[in-house]
């Protein structure tokens, strides 16, 4: 059964395919666009056609090291053999803990949990409790939950209406919500970048906006921690947060998220609900414990940024070199490109360079960023360039 009949037939038994039949297209999907994956290894995916990529999205950046490393599976599948939910903790739990709050700056106290929406959530959550406030101000995206779905469809009026979202980067309107609302703002939840990266003065006003007000800063580092630097966006950015989400890149692919913060306000933890037994599954906690120790103890990181600055580097090279109206954007582990084009231009730029993309190898993402990872060479990322750049070529001489 070729990926379309696939597609086809999971969109009448499988809702997770009915939500997003599409996870790399975002409404441009064509003959080329890989779908399904039977298998990853390193840098590298091969779709169920057995065809190889070279993979810029890397789990949407839940893959740091690179697929299936060994230096985290071994650890899972010793974690399984042990049982992964054997009724009461693990030390594992405490050990994960004791690590995070020697690495993530301000992590006094921490919650294990499952995903990032879980963490986000959670940080919402004790936030509201803390502060004895309702209202939340975000900037981001933050997952699924009611107080910060995209899509409002069953989500009552009355709960979305304690939620502000506020324009991107922009300090004016930022501080006229906390003027208007700050005595009943409990939290700001802010995610430091994705394609676009918020300014450094930005975040700082963050921090001096909800000290000033009595609310809560919470960086949203689902994306962000142990991509930017061991100690997240708090250290590459020198700013505080009271509370921190994380996940992704802190278990190199494998299912985990944690809360941490600040002692005073994780004890709040002790009134509110907060528990579900697949949060003390120590199998992505083993993966946890391994993926940082390898990012604490090696240049893992710095090749994360090297590889993403040569990428970088060539796109913005490549657009010059083919006169394609495109440009480098994001930070170097998370980097991305933009079109400057709209409308009906847009859709017919990104169909040609994606299409163009895929059918050579290179597995990217209109709808979402990228990513690099330590298993990347620099080869691979010499190669990538070049297939972009037919990409870019492609755009340019469709007009």
């Amino acid at each position: 059964m070729d990926a379309h009949a696939l597609i086809e037939r999971a969109t009448l038994i499988d809702g997770g395919v009915l939500a997003k039949p599409h996870l790399l297209g975002g409404g441009i999907a064509g003959a080329n666009e890989p779908q399904w994956v039977s298998s990853a290894c390193g840098a590298r995916v091969k779709d169920e056609a057995g065809r190889p990529f070279l993979d810029f999205l890397l789990g949407f950046g839940s893959v740091i090291l690179g697929h299936a490393d060994p230096r985290v599976t071994e650890e899972v599948v010793q974690d399984i053999r042990e049982g992964v939910s054997p009724t009461l903790r693990k030390v594992k739990e405490l050990e994960l803990a004791d690590l995070l709050t020697q690495v993530v700056p301000n992590a006094e106290m921490t919650i294990p949990l499952k995903s990032g929406s879980d963490a986000t959530s959670a940080a919402v959550r004790i936030s509201r409790a803390y502060t004895r406030r309702s209202l939340v101000v975000r900037w981001g995206y933050q997952g699924w939950h009611d107080w910060c779905a995209p899509r409002g469809a069953g989500i009552p009026d009355a709960y979305r209406e304690l939620t502000i979202t506020v324009p991107f980067n922009d300090v004016d309107a930022l501080g006229e919500v906390f003027a208007r609302h700050g005595d009943r703002i409990a939290a700001l939840v802010v995610m430091p970048a994705d394609g676009h990266v918020l300014d450094r003065e930005y975040l700082h006003e963050c921090r001096r906006l909800t000290d000033r007000y009595g609310s809560l800063f919470v960086l949203d580092e689902v994306r962000t921690g142990f991509r930017l630097a061991l100690g997240g966006a708090q250290e590459y950015f020198g700013v505080s947060a009271d509370l921190v989400a994380l996940s992704k890149a802190m278990a190199n692919g494998h299912p985990v998220s944690a809360l941490a913060g600040r002692e005073e306000v994780m004890r709040t933890l002790a009134d509110v609900s907060l528990s579900g037994v697949f949060f003390r599954s120590s199998d992505g906690m083993a993966a946890a414990l391994a993926t940082i120790r390898v990012l604490r103890d090696t240049d893992a990181l710095e090749t994360v940024w090297a590889r993403g600055r040569q990428l970088l580097d060539g796109l913005a090279a490549a657009a010059a070199r083919t006169g394609a109206p495109v440009r480098p954007v994001g930070l170097p582990p998370m980097p991305y490109h933009e079109f400057d084009l709209t409308g009906e231009a847009l859709m017919r730029a990104e169909q040609k360079f994606y299409e163009t993309v895929w059918e050579q190898g290179l597995l990217l993402s209109r709808g979402h960023h990228w990513f690099t990872c330590e298993a990347m060479t620099s080869e691979d990322v010499r190669w990538a360039i070049d297939v972009i750049t037919t990409g870019y070529e492609a755009v340019a001489a469709y007009g």
